[in-house]
């Protein structure tokens, strides 16, 4: 059994989050940089299903930047078996399609039974890319699991709903993504810290995956980017015997009732 992690590195949540209104794009150095919660939970998962089975493999992938190993050897610290990190500068400010085309194509590459995507990141939040690229890898999609069982034949897996929870199974290979409802990750021990130092490590380009970033026609096209505005204050009501009146023309003006 393979199991490949697609992990990303994102801004730190608790940091500063701004945006470079020149390129548009997140300005990753106002705080620090560190492996998505739910990826790592996606690696938890992955790594205490391949302690429970034994000839499993776990390899991380992920896109992004040259400060990306760094998430990533936290990965192998856990437990994981490799990783693979997607390197070219082409891919500055990549969008989600050629995120996602990127990633099927270096999955397709190292091989797979099972894809492990946490549902969406702390940063994008956009919840696409795994079912993204199990429409490339042309795999079934499992996604939103708050739970999971994994044989060699299938996934199977509880997916809550809005009337409640919903039963899903589909045969391998697949792609599966899931939620926060996941165990905590474990913290990596000193152990494992040494060890990843020595775990297999590849850098792979575009060039590698036979991908043109640079397509004729645009994949997407940003038409105006701005800073969110402050904070305003909000309305404070006194009561001088109207304050309920006050609040009934505030609700009303601003169609909250």
């Amino acid at each position: 059994m393979k199991i490949v992690v697609l992990v990303k590195e994102v801004p730190d949540t608790y940091g500063d989050r701004k945006l470079d209104l020149e390129t548009g794009l997140a300005d990753r150095a106002a705080s620090d940089r560190v492996l998505d919660e739910i990826g790592e939970r996606s690696v938890e998962a992955a790594v205490a299903y391949r302690e429970a089975h034994e000839g499993t493999e776990v390899v991380v992938l992920s896109v992004g930047p040259e400060s990306v190993p760094t998430t990533l050897r936290k990965a192998l610290a856990m437990g994981a078996d490799s990783a693979i990190h997607v390197l070219d500068d082409d891919l500055v400010g990549a969008d989600l399609t050629l995120t996602a085309q990127v990633l099927a194509a270096a999955v397709r590459k190292v091989g797979f039974d099972v894809v492990l995507a946490g549902n969406l990141s702390t940063d994008g939040t956009s919840g696409v890319i795994p079912a993204m690229v199990a429409e490339l890898l042309g795999v079934p999609a499992v996604t939103f699991l708050s739970s999971w069982e994994l044989s060699d034949t299938q996934v199977a897996g509880v997916r809550a709903t809005d009337g409640g929870n919903a039963s899903v199974t589909a045969p391998l290979p697949a792609v599966v993504s899931i939620t926060e409802a996941f165990p905590d990750p474990r913290f990596p021990n000193f152990k494992g810290i040494m060890a990843a130092k020595k775990k297999p490590f590849e850098t792979w380009t575009l060039a590698d995956l036979g991908v043109d970033a640079a397509p004729s026609v645009p994949r997407s096209i940003m038409i105006e980017v701005a800073e969110k505005p402050a904070r305003e204050a909000g309305v404070k009501i006194v009561d001088e015997g109207d304050a309920g009146e006050q609040l009934a023309t505030f609700l009303i003006e601003n169609r909250l009732v």
